[in-house]
């Protein structure tokens, strides 16, 4: 059986690779993509990976990533990898990483944290405690931010 392209390559644009199944739609809205944007979008779900066992794949047309959004992709889907494409070649590619630190992304869980009264205009930040399971330590009251809290935040809100 020869095996064929299900997506045609893009020209220039961005290839996210190595999503975890199921998270591609995910990844679309951080970037706040809904295909209304009249860019081409091709999204691959749950297709055989070697690494990961299932994969999604999310390739933008014209759509070259921000900091803020790698870091946020890193969250929720720790190992994907960005590929950078001009004239139909990949010109770089890099897997995301989750940060040490989280600043500004987030908010805590904890009502009573100080980062949440409006009186205390103090940024956000969390500490990496553990990228599989997900789970990032508060950096003012120590509360615990779980994955599905992250994705909750990050995707849903």
């Amino acid at each position: 059986m020869s095996e064929e392209l299900l997506v045609r390559k893009i020209r220039d644009g961005t290839v996210i690779d190595h999503i975890p199944a199921g998270r591609a739609l995910d990844v679309l809205k951080i970037l706040g993509l809904s295909g209304k944007e009249g860019s081409t979008i091709a999204i691959v779900m749950n297709v055989p990976s070697k690494k990961l066992g299932r994969k999604d794949i999310v390739k933008v047309e014209g759509k070259f990533l921000e900091p803020k959004e790698v870091d946020e992709i890193a969250l929720i889907a720790p190992t994907a990898t960005i590929n950078i494409v001009k004239d139909f070649r990949v010109l770089e590619k890099r897997r995301v990483q989750v940060p040490g630190e989280i600043k500004g992304l987030l908010r805590c869980p904890n009502p009573n944290c100080v980062t949440n009264t409006k009186r205390e205009p103090i940024e956000r930040r969390f500490k990496l405690v553990s990228i599989a399971p997900l789970k990032l330590k508060c950096y003012y009251c120590e509360d615990i931010v779980t994955e599905e809290q992250v994705i909750q935040q990050l995707v849903r809100e």
